[in-house]
């Protein structure tokens, strides 16, 4: 978008807070409204510590690819980075892995936004919620950057101004000023057995659905380019990363402490199982309404970012040309098209499966999020000069992802993702592989089709004497 999908727009017309705005508009969305819900449930209130952990390592994340984007904007972001620090195999996996998470980001997000919506309307099959939001995000997509940034910038007020209200409404609760919670005062659980039900294992299991929440960074990454100053993405990044652990943290205690853990839905927020107790009617449906706009908002953000990254690879030759190839009013088609098969296959996914499809899609999206990540602190070592603390922070992170990636084998809801996960990176891998044997290599050897031929040098033939 912009020039990288629009190319009516100019880059360099962001400022550092509307990036953190844009931000919070990818950031803020269904794995923070639901998915945290699901990390309750496996965790218990100990999920808070999880979400500190995951505060923590998706900082160190961003905190190295603003440093690499000041010290060198590129369009394609961390997959540039990679290339450029380890070879072309590391950018066209490390782009393909990303394009295969959002996209089940997204068939999770559908899933979610269907749910919510079920809650005014359960005879409406979900399918018909899920085609309806897809249309609708791929019309946002098609419009540009000004409509995108325009709608995602209130919309990341109106969640923010959602989350507040939550936090009010629920202290007024805990006052004792609204009668209802079951005529059981609210307690936080602050003993060992109360606030760790599921032990330490659970804590464990649980790190992958906190990682989820703050998923969206990698997406400030690739809005970082259109700043005016680009050396102002870490600033722009860390304010944002401040404000949403202090509102999850806070948010999530409160839920914590007014409802049981036992009793939160993974199939309904726990923010408004939370409110649901008290006699507020008109306070759950109001809330319902900003899940639905958090999740249209996360997923819009979601198909700018698969669109942008297919672009970018379609550019290097890494993805057929055709998709970097600019239509109507100078949008890329192909790759919106494309963008759009993959969400509808996400769609037949996600209600073709029975069961808790929501929580495996999930799991498997968040990992191949969290490799991504990981490759990012992999790859700013060979990029960036790091202090000593530098280095500790990278491996910090580094770590806290692969407790995060482990932890979903010690849980029945995260174990089919995770196996999920492995299969997208086995594939991707095999056909990096392919490529680079096959096919680069084979471009690169000389006198082949592709490669550079070796001229002949002219013979100079001398005329014969005539006697």
């Amino acid at each position: 978008m912009g020039k990288t999908q629009g190319g009516s727009e100019e880059k360099g017309n962001l400022r550092w807070w509307q990036l953190s705005l844009l931000g919070v508009a990818s950031t803020i969305g269904t794995g923070y409204f639901l998915g945290s819900g699901i990390g309750i449930r496996i965790a218990g209130p100990s999920i808070l510590i999880a979400f500190i952990l995951a505060a923590v390592g998706t900082y160190t994340v961003f905190e190295v690819l603003a440093r690499m984007t000041a010290d060198q904007p590129e369009q394609g972001s961390f997959r540039s980075y990679a290339k450029r620090a380890f070879g072309r195999w590391a950018g066209f996996g490390s782009g393909w892995v990303y394009w295969s998470s959002e996209l089940l980001i997204m068939g999770s997000q559908l899933t979610a936004l269907s749910l919510f919506s079920r809650f005014w309307f359960p005879g409406v099959p979900m399918w018909l919620f899920a085609i309806g939001y897809a249309v609708l995000g791929l019309g946002v997509i098609l419009l540009g950057n000004r409509v995108f940034d325009s709608m995602e910038n209130v919309l990341s007020v109106i969640k923010i101004a959602a989350i507040l209200m939550f936090l009010i409404v629920a202290g007024v609760a805990l006052m004792g000023w609204i009668p209802g919670g079951g005529g059981k005062p609210p307690v936080f659980p602050h003993t060992m057995e109360t606030f760790f039900p599921a032990g330490y294992r659970g804590l464990w299991s649980g790190l992958i659905f906190a990682f989820y929440a703050f998923g969206g960074i990698e997406v400030m990454g690739m809005m970082a380019i259109r700043l005016r100053d680009p050396k102002e993405a870490p600033k722009a990044g860390t304010i944002m990363l401040l404000l949403l652990s202090v509102v999850y943290l806070l948010s999530i205690g409160l839920a914590v402490t007014m409802v049981a853990w036992n009793a939160v839905d993974p199939k309904r927020s726990p923010f408004i199982t939370a409110l649901g107790q008290y006699p507020l009617p008109f306070i759950p449906h109001v809330f319902n309404g900003v899940l639905i706009v958090a999740g249209f908002s996360t997923m819009v953000a979601s198909l700018y970012a698969v669109t942008t990254m297919l672009v970018t690879l379609a550019k290097d030759k890494d993805a057929p040309p055709l998709f970097a190839r600019r239509g109507w009013k100078k949008r890329p088609l192909f790759a919106i098209g494309l963008t759009a098969a993959g969400l509808a296959g996400s769609i037949v996914l996600s209600f073709a499966m029975p069961g808790r499809i929501y929580e495996y899609i999930t799991t498997s999206a968040g990992l191949l999020l969290l490799y991504n990540w990981f490759f990012i602190l992999v790859t700013s070592g060979k990029l960036l000069k790091l202090s000593v603390f530098g280095q500790i922070k990278r491996w910090t992170g580094m770590v806290l992802i692969a407790l995060a990636v482990t932890g979903t084998l010690f849980h029945g809801t995260s174990r089919p993702g995770f196996w999920g996960s492995l299969m997208f990176i086995s594939v991707i891998g095999i056909v990096t592989l392919i490529m680079q044997f096959a096919v680069w290599k084979r471009k690169k050897q000389p006198g082949r089709r592709g490669g550079t031929k070796l001229k002949a040098k002219p013979v100079l033939l001398r005329p014969k004497r005539t006697t």
